[in-house]
């Protein structure tokens, strides 16, 4: 384990576009589930994991990875049916 370049050695590509938009998605997604469960931050959070599970959507497609796409396009589908709901109480 101490020699392993798999632990080094990244298998992507660095530095393409997917590869940027991955890390910012990342970034969105993380945010969001920072501040999961924080009163008044529900909003914050529901807008974040939108616009982090979007651009992961957007990798998804660059992939041609079904998986992902499938997995991204319902839980963007979910998040836009609680931002209605939390839209349509107000």
């Amino acid at each position: 384990m101490k020699n392993s370049k798999q632990l080094k050695d990244s298998v992507t590509p660095k530095h393409t576009t997917d590869w940027y938009v991955k890390w910012v998605a990342s970034v969105f997604v993380l945010a969001a589930m920072s501040l999961r469960g924080i009163d008044g931050m529900a909003h914050y959070d529901l807008g974040l994991s939108m616009i982090g599970i979007a651009l992961w959507l957007w990798v998804s497609f660059l992939w041609n990875d079904r998986a992902l796409i499938l997995l991204n396009a319902v839980g963007l589908l979910f998040l836009f049916k609680n931002a209605l709901t939390m839209a349509l109480a107000f």
